[in-house]
């Protein structure tokens, strides 16, 4: 099935760095994203990001340069098609490293694999707090909700005033619990008070016996934990249970999609979260990468995509700098050395323990579209 799959995959995204350029030099690199299942919605613009990073590199490159060969398999949001893909990449097609998959929980799985095969990972949407941990292998371009989400309540508190608030997270996933954990440390910091705790699984609809309890007790703000599938849903019932506007849900990073505001609608408005990248900022890489894709896709790019698009440059400089397209080691090497590197994302860095160094901003959904909170 993995098979068909990429075949698949290649004649829709196009055949990346094809082999037969006399002297070329071809890096290959293993993509592991969500196409199918709870997390398509991310991967899907994923899968836009770093095509087009690809498609631009190996223009630049031409006939002689370091090229990308991009093979492309779908991790259908589970850890155990994770586990099937990460080792078909690392055994059957020896890429050099891999970048994925979406969704942290299977990432917690699949990364060991790669630590113990000595592959590199690079993470391009893992938030969830000590997945570096796991070993040396193991790089992230996403900042961590550890990062983000202090500066999101610092923020909300500055300028809304918030004193109490109630939280509704998901449970049974390692990113919305990540992100419940990161929410209640800074809300535990800023010295803001938790009125009621409430949690959902993935998958479920009806929120209102949440929202209820909720709304009774009158909370300034409402910090939710979730994917866009079920953050559309809370949101939407809690404008219609007569939660007012004046009472703002402050979202973690699953709410980064455009699919949120499609299905949440108009009860979108006003919903602050934290985020890695803005498409509004006025970098030249950013205003650039935003018009090309927009051209390219008929539609803006997310965070998801704008972090898959570094990610394949970072990856690349990685390979670049080791001198060696097919040195695993040499490229995990080399990647830990990054610093101050010009990307989509801002000047970006890896830290010490390989997790993302780079400025975070808050935004907020204004007219259907997030800007800058505040601005």
């Amino acid at each position: 099935m993995g098979i068909i799959i990429t075949l698949l995959l290649s004649f829709v995204f196009g055949t990346f760095g094809t082999p037969g350029h006399a002297g070329a030099k071809e890096a290959k690199i293993g993509f592991v994203l969500s196409m199918t299942g709870a997390a398509a919605v991310y991967g899907s613009t994923q899968i836009n990001g770093a095509k087009m990073a690809v498609d631009e590199i190996n223009a630049a490159a031409g006939k002689d340069g370091l090229r990308i060969v991009a093979l492309f398999e779908d991790d259908a949001s589970t850890p155990q098609q994770g586990i099937n893909v990460f080792n078909k990449f690392i055994k059957a097609d020896n890429v050099a490293l891999l970048i994925g998959p979406t969704l942290s929980n299977t990432a917690q799985v699949t990364d060991r694999i790669a630590q113990q095969e000595g592959v590199p990972v690079l993470a391009v949407s893992n938030t969830v707090k000590g997945l570096t941990d796991i070993g040396d292998y193991i790089f992230r371009d996403s900042l961590t909700e550890a990062v983000v989400i202090p500066n999101t309540i610092k923020i909300a508190k500055e300028k809304l005033g918030v004193s109490k608030v109630a939280v509704l997270y998901g449970n049974d996933d390692a990113f919305t619990k990540g992100g419940y954990d990161a929410f209640k440390k800074a809300l535990g910091d800023a010295k803001i008070e938790i009125l009621s705790e409430q949690t959902f699984a993935k998958g479920d609809r009806d929120f209102s016996p949440q929202l209820t309890q909720i709304k009774g007790k009158n909370p300034d703000a409402i910090i939710v934990s979730a994917l866009a599938e079920e953050a559309s849903g809370i949101v939407s019932q809690a404008r219609q249970l007569g939660i007012p506007k004046t009472i703002p849900i402050i979202g973690g990073n699953g709410f980064n999609s455009p699919s949120f505001m499609k299905n949440a609608g108009e009860a979108a408005e006003g919903v602050i979260v934290g985020a890695a990248w803005n498409s509004a900022s006025s970098s030249p890489l950013t205003r650039k990468f935003v018009a090309d894709f927009t051209a390219k896709y008929n539609g803006p790019p997310d965070q998801f995509a704008a972090q898959a698009y570094a990610g394949v440059y970072i990856a690349y400089e990685a390979v670049k700098k080791a001198g060696s397209p097919d040195n695993r080691k040499a490229i995990r090497d080399a990647m830990a050395q990054i610093k101050n590197f010009d990307t989509v994302l801002g000047r970006f860095s890896f830290t010490a323990v390989r997790d993302a160094e780079h400025q975070p901003v808050v935004q907020q959904v204004k007219g259907g579209k997030f800007v800058v909170f505040g601005e």
